[in-house]
């Protein structure tokens, strides 16, 4: 299964650099048209390429002292160019091939041989069939957080106004972005009722890691556990999956508590939630269950690591759904 995904993320990578290329061609025939100088002297520097590999190989006639000649005159093509590009109101990058990642150039390996992220990623979209979060993060992120929805009036039982717990909860959540890197043992756990922005805030810092090449791995406790009992049950050869759960930067475990409980589940998720706090990879878990329910729910190893390891961050007030439709 997984080199077939593999294969299919190589070709999408191949279609992009073709469309990259076809672009490029696209724009420099534009800027040719535009300024017609500019296509003679690319014609100019790819003769000059040309002759400068053949004075190499060549020992005759002083090859050293031709090559020098010959970059010389390459070195004033290049800036004549650069000139009339600048003159024309022409960005120096505008021909140069554009690559959807900067880091790989649409190739999925960095200069290393090391996989990029971009590819680690995709390998964690099509494996959990998340092909789709690329479109709810355009809507679900930071600068789409309206913390006025959340009433600033008090709310029975509460020290706080619900606004002024998000706030709190949404510095505490971009100080964890922010600090992403430092192994400081930093995990989060959402919990409270539904529709008051839980999910709407693991998105928040998915997308903001994403875009700094971290890997994200997000997906409902039922899904995970589903994918876990195929692997251990059915499909004992497909360990990309398990392996996905403890390698990715971060884990985003969203709706747990909606799983059935049992044995295996229990242990599945000690053992997630305990190797990634030995290992120093980060976590987010997001419940409606409040501290009491971890407690008859789960086994007590998981509810010490929870408690001990884990910030507590619980979500108050009217469901917003109610309020935004």
């Amino acid at each position: 299964m997984i080199e077939e995904v593999i294969n299919n993320i190589l070709r999408e990578y191949e279609n992009k650099r073709n469309v990259a290329k076809k672009r490029k061609e696209q724009r420099r025939q534009e800027v040719y048209k535009k300024v017609p100088r500019i296509k003679e002297i690319d014609d100019s520097i790819s003769k000059s390429g040309i002759s400068i590999a053949k004075a190499i190989i060549s020992q005759k006639d002083n090859p050293e002292e031709l090559v020098n000649t010959l970059k010389q005159k390459l070195d004033k093509l290049k800036q004549e160019k650069a000139f009339l590009l600048t003159e024309n109101n022409i960005p120096l990058q505008y021909l140069e091939e554009e690559y959807y990642c900067q880091y790989c150039n649409d190739t999925g390996f960095i200069s290393s041989g090391e996989k990029c992220s971009c590819f680690k990623q995709q390998l964690i979209n099509k494996a959990y069939s998340m092909s789709n979060l690329d479109n709810i993060l355009q809507n679900e992120n930071f600068k789409k957080f309206n913390i006025s929805l959340f009433s600033d009036s008090p709310f029975e039982g509460q020290e706080l106004s619900p606004r002024d717990n998000m706030m709190h909860i949404l510095q505490v959540c971009e100080g964890f972005v922010i600090n992403f890197e430092k192994r400081n043992e930093d995990n989060l756990l959402f919990f409270g009722p539904t529709g008051l922005g839980k999910t709407f805030l693991a998105n928040c810092i998915a997308k903001a890691l994403l875009d700094r090449g971290k890997i994200v791995i997000y997906q409902t406790a039922f899904k995970i556990f589903e994918i876990l009992e195929d692997i251990r049950f059915h499909n004992q050869h497909d360990k990309e999956k398990y392996n996905l759960l403890f390698s990715a930067d971060l884990l985003i475990i969203d709706d747990l508590g909606t799983e059935v409980t049992n044995s295996f589940t229990n242990s599945e998720l000690f053992n997630i939630i305990n190797s990634r706090l030995h290992s120093g990879k980060k976590s987010i878990i997001s419940t409606n269950l409040t501290p009491k329910d971890f407690g008859l729910r789960y086994d007590d190893r998981i509810a010490s690591r929870l408690f001990s390891k884990y910030t507590l961050l619980k979500f108050f007030g009217r469901d917003l759904r109610w309020q935004t439709e």
